[in-house]
């Protein structure tokens, strides 16, 4: 299984509209990819490792497929209207990781 994980670094005065992300544009990824999106998470970022830390992220969404190939034939065609949806609740530049999940639930 592969894990498209995208994340939002955080920026002091950075604008992020989580409830957006949760609610329009991760069921619009989901809508467009179909079966190849298994499913995905969304996390919220809270805070970092010490007190009073600003988190390392203020957002981030967990897709998962089962191959890089399936990701990438499904998101493919819907990219531009997909990327295109990002200032509609952001104006922060995500960084993605592609990762092979090696340990599911334990």
């Amino acid at each position: 299984m592969i894990k498209i994980s995208v994340m939002y670094p955080h920026q002091p005065g950075a604008r992020f509209d989580h409830d957006y992300y949760r609610d329009r544009h991760m069921p619009l990824v989901k809508a467009r990819m179909g079966d190849a999106c298994l499913f995905y998470t969304v996390d919220k970022g809270l805070a970092g490792g010490a007190p009073g830390e600003t988190p390392t992220y203020v957002a981030m969404c967990h897709i998962y497929t089962e191959t890089v190939e399936a990701f990438q034939a499904a998101f493919g065609p819907h990219a531009g209207e997909i990327l295109g949806d990002i200032p509609n609740y952001t104006d922060l530049k995500p960084v993605l990781q592609f990762s092979e999940v090696v340990v599911g639930r334990s």
